[in-house]
Formats: structure tokens, C-alpha cells, sequence
């Protein structure tokens, strides 16, 4: 959101003060511990009278965890404020608080906050000593608006979503000062470019598709290359200039007169996540079986229990794994979404279909979403107890936009929450493994909450309380480490209930290209589980994207064929396009002792399996807006194909590196062009790698000790621990010698 013209000028209808001064440092008591409160007037006190009719701003600092410190903006501290995030790594901090003549630090161990005394206002930031961003003259700002400037100004007009913050007149705003060569990465699943820099980012969860600027996953957190994270702690409307308002800060903005951020430490970009993921959530492991191939009805085709069989048995016949049969929207009545109920006409025999499913070795998921269908006898029902959103008249909130007369289930109503989770656990207990949480981003403003939340805080924060749910009922049916969701909309924290999917694409290369960008931009927001719809969503792909697609899909944590009005079984497209499915899945499926242990490890630290090369080569400079070529867990270097003639140019980092499809070294360093044909694509193995190689290529879910190779590659020496866990928790460490490569 703007709100200057030029460097000097406000845009018209804009009025704005500035911390312009540190008048006042005095340590303080927080919940947080130990912290430090500054009172910083909008213009300098030269004369008693200057401390007349002006305001201040009241800047908090405090630490919840090491590495992490709060800063808290207030113009009015009495103003009602929303909370901020459930942050579950928040506690007490130990920080140290030191004041003196040259003002007041806050010590947060890896990260220390220095206020300078007098005027110009400076707020610094050091990570290990050395200063990594700050916040100076007019960058912390109290900001109001005309009625008539909020379209100049940029609020995001979302009357299409429900409602619109363009009802909000007072802003806080933060700058932040970006470096020479700094690079801001995150700010949730986003499809244009990795790197931020000069882009207005709006955090308001929207279902826009892949390839336009909204996000269905708007995380206020960024990450810079300089060795340092921020996190808005704010759930609703956040609005960003990343270096683009102001070209040499980072600009943030929230409607209101409370403004809270923490600023994270790394150096290193995986100890920032690390860090936020410990604050805002780390995943929980995901069950090995969710690994493998996810197969799909696909949205609005044809398809009954008959055709759900056929593709299964033809996938079996051709020796192409599949370890989750997906069931899309039509597995209910249409008008009725959402009620739980399977399609009589379509599917007579629910509870022995799924039990015939589970003899073929399969898990079952079925879509669903939170709103209510008015067709629906549930509508009546939840109406009638208060269980769904309500206008400020009181009359039920719905619209015709994708059900017909459609309600939104008020999760912020713990009666509802009980009543929508008592038709999953049925679901469950019938046979149902897990669940499409689709929606979650179209959620009105113009509403009143049974709790009492703010309207536009509620938008994005919707999501988490959904998702939350859904997750709870598996976890508590199936067991922490065999709960899955396959989620589309998030929010800060949404990490911690994995897996979730990129959304509605096209069926093209470009699209494929995007789809990776906005799976990059997540990792770097904290999520560790990622997925997409192999060969695209909308429209049918050509059989040349489909075997690219696919080949991409297996190279990931979570792999599913799923379309929307035309099938993803391999056979439609053409006899190359099942060898393709069936060399990549078993690859997979080899790959496993390595990929449940990146999940593991996952769980554990925050750091995704498909990562950025910016995850791994940080002193590298070169790999700095790489955003067609990603890591595979820390080991494996997956450049997808996209292009029709197979050709594909890509970094290598330092050192010597190995194709796994073919065995050829080479030397890294620099940038390659090659050339693949469907059944290939650049996958390298990082230089003194010890990869941990499954003997099965039927399944995800095996004894991977049993059979286990490790192969070893060029570029390493001496004896290296290799750590591999089976999905029954035996664990055992392999010695390796690294001089023993494997040929």
C-alpha cells in the first residue's frame, strides 16, 4: 500500500506522522520478560510546548524466544487489538536489557535491538554483531486517510471475496532498510517471481488460480539473504513494498493503531526457519504411505465406482504404484456441498466400496470445504443451532458463488466446530483415510463471528481454525504420525498441518513454471510438505506437458494426478506417458529411505524437503533468483523440463556432481544446457553424498532397511553417519566410507 508521492510528498487525502525522536528509553516488564518500552514523538522536542497537542508513538521491545525479538508500534495503546497469531514457540524470553548514554539494547542472544537516543529515530538490528537492517528517519508511521484516498492510496478492493479493508482509515506502517544486493524471499505461496524485490505483496488469501498476483497462502513473514527473517504478526489484511515504495526498504502496513512484528535471526537462511517454524509451528511427520502416487476422479468428470476400479486395476496392470485413491467433489450430491453424504445414484454401496478399496491396499480421500449448500438438509440444521456465519442483521451470510445459496460454517463457534467434525469422524469410521480441505480463502468481511472476531482480521485467519478441524479429528482417530490433510488455503502457522497443494493451474509449461515458483516462495515461508495437480488443472494438457508434469510431480515430497474436466490417467495421454509414470513412481518409491528421512528431519528442524538453492548454497551468489531448479531434500538437484524440445538450462554449485539417471559427473561451478527426452531430466547428486536406496518399487511403505543400498558419489571423503528410519521408527545408522564410490 502507497501512501507517498515521490520522496518528499504525500499522495493526496494522506496525512502522516513519524517516530521522529527516541525522547524516552526505560526498561519495562513484558510478557515476553525482561524488554524495553521508547516513547517517540511525531517531531523533535526542542521546547516544553513541543510535548503539547503532539503525538507519540510507543515502540515495545521484548523477546520471546533466543534469536527473536518483538517490536510492538502503538499511536493508541488502549485501541482494541486483535492478538496477533497463536504463537506456540512464544514463552519467556532471557533476554537482556542494558541503557546508557547511548541509548538501550535488548540482548536476544544471536540477535540484538539497539534504540540510539535523540533524533534521527534509529532502531537496529544485529545478527552475531553485525547490523542487518534497521528502522530510521520516517519509517515507523502513523498514517490516515480520506475516505476519498483509499483508492489512491492501493487498498486491495475485495467485495468479490465477501468484503473489503478498504473500510480502514488509520494505518501503522514499518520500513525496514534493505542492503546493497539484499534479496527478500517468502510471503507464502506466490507464483510470480521468487525474489520479491520491487513488488506490492497483499497478504489477504484469495482464490485467484496460479497465475495471477493472488495467493490462496499469504504468509506475512519474509526471509532476506542478509541473514535475517520478519514476521508481521498480524492475521489480517498486511500490505508489503518490498523495495518498491521506497527502493531501499521493506515496507509493511496494517489498518489500525497497533503495529507488531518479530525480526528473526539466523545467520544462515535455515536457522531463520528454523527459528519461525519453533515460534509459529513445526510439521508434524507425515505417514509414509502419503508419499506415493495420489490418484484422482478429477473434478467435474463422469465416474462411479466402476471407473474408480478400472483405473485402479489398469494402474496395477501396467505396474504403476498408487497409494491414495482421491475422490473429488462429485462423490456428494451436486447443490448439496458440503453434507457428507455420498451420492446414492452414483455410489449405492459407499461402505463396501471403501472397503474394497482398502483390499486393493489403498487409502481413500474425499474432498470437502466449509460451506453449507442451501439445497442441502444440513443448511436448515446448522441455521437453525447458529452454527453459520451471521449477517450484522442476523440473517445467515450466503451467496450463490459455488453452491447455490451457500452458508459458511462459523468455526469460531466451538458448538459448530463439534458438529462439523462429528460428520468427519462417520466419514472416518467408514472407511475414509483422509481429506481435501479445498476453500478456505473466500471468506466475507462484511459478517459477525460468534466470538466476537474482527471481520477482516478473521479473512485470512479462517483458514487455520478449518484446517484445524479437520486435522484434529484425524490425529485423534489415526494418530499424530498418520494424519494427513491435503490443504489448499493457509496462513501463518499453517505448517503444522500438512500437506498442501498449490492450487488451480493450467495445462501448460508456463503454468508448470509457476506452479514450482509459488512451491519455492512456500518453502521459504516455512512449509515443509508441498504438492500440486500433475499435467495441470484447467484444460488437458498436451501428452508432451503431461510426461514433464510427471516427471516433476515425483520429484517431490507429495505426488497426485488430478484435472478438472478430464482424466489423469497416464493411458490417455499416450503409451510414453505410462513408461514415463512408471519410471519416475518407482524411482520414487526407491527414493524413500531418503525422503521419509528428509520428512523426519522436517519435523524436527522447520527445513522443507523441496528447498530453494538459496536453502543450501547461501555464500553462493549466483543461485540467488533460481527459481527453475530446486533441491530436493539436501542431497538432490531437480531441474525440470520446460520446454516442448526437451532442452533445459540450469546452475550447478561448486563441486563434483553426479546424474542419477545415468551416472555421468561433472563439474559444477556454473551454468548447463542439455537436452532429455520424456524418461529424463537433470537430477544430480550432491558431491559426497551418501543416498540411502530402497529395494521396493511397489510402495512407499516398506522395511527400508530391509534390502537398503547406499550408494555413494564422487566428492567426498572419510566415514560419514547415514541415518535411516523405517515407517515403523526403527532407526539405525549406517557407517559410510566415502572413498567407496558405488558404480
Amino acid at each position: 500500500m502507497k501512501f507517498t508521492d515521490g520522496f518528499w510528498q504525500l499522495r493526496p487525502g494522506v496525512t502522516a506522522l513519524y517516530a521522529q525522536e527516541a525522547y524516552d528509553i526505560a526498561e519495562t516488564s513484558t510478557p515476553d520478560g525482561p524488554g524495553i518500552v521508547v516513547t517517540a514523538p511525531t517531531m523533535v522536542i526542542a521546547k516544553r510546548g513541543d510535548t503539547l497537542n503532539r503525538p507519540v508513538l510507543t515502540t515495545t521491545l521484548s523477546s520471546p524466544a533466543e534469536g527473536v525479538v518483538r517490536v510492538r508500534i502503538a499511536h493508541h495503546e488502549g485501541a482494541q487489538w486483535h492478538g496477533g497469531f497463536a504463537l506456540t514457540g512464544a514463552g519467556t524470553g532471557s533476554a537482556r536489557v542494558s541503557l546508557g548514554d547511548a541509548g538501550g539494547s535488548l540482548d536476544a542472544g544471536a540477535l540484538v535491538a539497539r534504540i540510539a537516543p535523540g533524533a534521527p529515530w534509529d532502531l537496529s538490528f544485529e545478527v552475531d554483531g553485525r547490523r542487518v537492517t534497521g528502522s530510521g528517519h520516517k519509517a515507523q508511521g502513523y498514517v490516515r486517510l480520506a475516505p476519498d484516498a483509499q483508492v489512491d492510496a492501493g487498498i486491495v478492493d475485495n467485495a468479490r471475496q465477501g468484503g473489503s479493508p478498504a473500510t480502514a482509515t488509520a494505518f501503522v506502517h514499518e520500513q525496514l532498510d534493505l542492503g546493497v544486493g539484499e534479496l527478500v524471499y517468502g510471503l507464502g505461496e506466490r507464483f510470480g517471481p521468487l525474489v520479491k524485490n520491487g513488488q506490492s505483496v497483499d497478504i489477504w488469501n484469495a482464490d485467484g488460480g496460479t497465475s495471477s498476483e493472488q495467493a490462496y497462502k499469504s504468509i506475512p513473514f519474509h526471509l532476506s539473504n542478509r541473514g535475517y527473517g520478519v514476521l508481521v504478526n498480524d492475521p489480517g489484511h498486511v500490505s508489503y513494498e518490498i523495495g518498491s515504495e521506497a527502493v531501499e526498504r521493506v515496507q509493511f502496513s496494517v489498518h489500525g493503531e497497533v503495529l507488531e512484528y518479530f525480526v528473526i535471526a539466523g545467520p544462515t537462511p535455515k536457522d531463520v526457519l528454523g527459528r519461525y517454524t519453533a515460534l509459529t509451528g513445526r510439521p508434524p511427520v507425515v505417514p509414509a504411505w502419503s508419499y506415493g502416487l495420489w490418484l484422482s476422479t478429477s473434478f467435474t468428470t463422469d465416474y462411479d465406482e466402476q471407473t474408480v476400479t478400472s483405473f485402479i486395476d489398469e494402474m496395477a496392470a501396467r505396474e504403476l504404484p498408487v497409494s491414495v485413491f482421491h475422490f473429488d467433489c462429485f462423490w456428494m450430491r451436486e447443490f448439496n456441498w458440503c453434507d457428507f453424504e455420498w451420492d446414492p445414484r452414483v455410489f449405492p454401496d459407499p461402505d463396501g466400496m471403501l472397503a474394497r478399496l482398502h483390499e486393493k491396499d489403498l487409502r481413500v480421500c474425499v474432498w470437502i470445504n466449509p460451506y453449507i449448500g442451501q439445497r442441502s438438509p444440513l443448511f436448515r440444521e446448522a441455521a437453525d443451532q447458529g452454527f453459520l456465519v451471521r449477517r450484522p442483521d442476523g440473517s445467515v451470510w450466503q451467496w450463490d458463488l459455488w453452491q447455490a445459496g451457500m452458508g459458511l460454517v462459523d468455526f469460531t463457534n466451538p458448538e459448530a466446530t463439534a458438529w462439523y467434525q462429528a460428520h468427519l469422524r462417520r466419514l472416518v469410521e467408514q472407511g475414509v483415510d483422509c481429506f481435501k480441505t479445498d476453500f478456505g480463502e473466500r471468506i466475507p468481511t462484511e459478517v459477525v463471528w460468534a466470538d466476537g472476531s474482527d471481520p477482516l482480521r478473521m479473512h485470512n485467519l479462517y483458514t487455520d481454525l478449518y484446517n484445524r478441524a479437520v486435522h484434529d479429528v484425524l490425529t485423534e482417530a489415526r494418530g499424530a504420525d498418520d494424519a494427513v490433510l491435503f490443504a489448499r488455503s493457509a496462513t501463518a502457522g499453517g505448517q503444522s498441518m500438512p500437506v498442501h497443494w498449490g492450487g488451480d493451474s493450467t495445462s501448460t509449461y508456463a503454468s508448470m513454471a509457476e506452479t514450482l515458483r509459488g512451491g519455492l516462495s512456500l518453502a521459504l515461508s516455512g512449509f515443509a510438505f508441498w504438492s500440486h495437480d500433475i499435467g495441470g488443472f484447467e484444460g488437458t494438457p498436451d501428452a508432451g506437458v503431461f510426461k514433464r508434469w510427471t516427471a516433476f510431480g515425483l520429484l517431490g515430497s507429495h505426488s497426485r494426478f488430478h484435472g478438472s474436466s478430464s482424466y489423469r490417467v497416464p493411458w490417455a495421454f499416450d503409451d510414453e506417458a505410462v513408461d514415463v509414470t512408471r519410471r519416475f513412481t518407482h524411482l520414487k518409491m526407491r527414493l524413500m529411505p531418503y525422503l521419509y528421512q528428509q520428512g523426519l528431519d522436517a519435523a524436527a528442524t522447520g527445513i522443507p524437503l523441496m528447498r530453494p538453492l538459496q536453502l543450501e548454497f547461501p555464500e553462493d551468489p549466483a543461485v540467488g533468483y533460481l527459481d527453475r531448479q530446486y533441491m530436493l531434500g539436501s542431497s538432490l538437484l531437480v531441474a525440470p523440463v520446460f520446454s516442448a524440445d526437451g532442452s533445459v538450462e540450469f546452475y550447478l554449485p561448486d563441486g563434483e556432481w553426479t546424474s542419477l539417471l545415468t551416472g555421468e559427473t561433472v563439474t559444477g561451478g556454473g551454468w548447463r544446457r542439455e537436452t532429455h527426452d520424456f524418461d529424463s531430466l537433470p537430477l544430480y547428486v550432491r558431491p559426497g553424498t551418501a543416498l540411502p536406496w530402497g529395494a521396493r518399487t511397489d510402495r512407499p511403505d516398506y522395511d527400508y532397511h530391509e534390502g537398503l543400498e547406499v550408494r555413494v558419489f564422487p566428492g567426498g571423503e572419510g566415514i560419514v553417519a547415514v541415518t535411516v528410519t523405517a515407517p515403523d521408527g526403527e532407526r539405525r545408522t549406517y557407517d559410510v566410507d566415502l572413498g567407496q564410490v558405488t558404480r
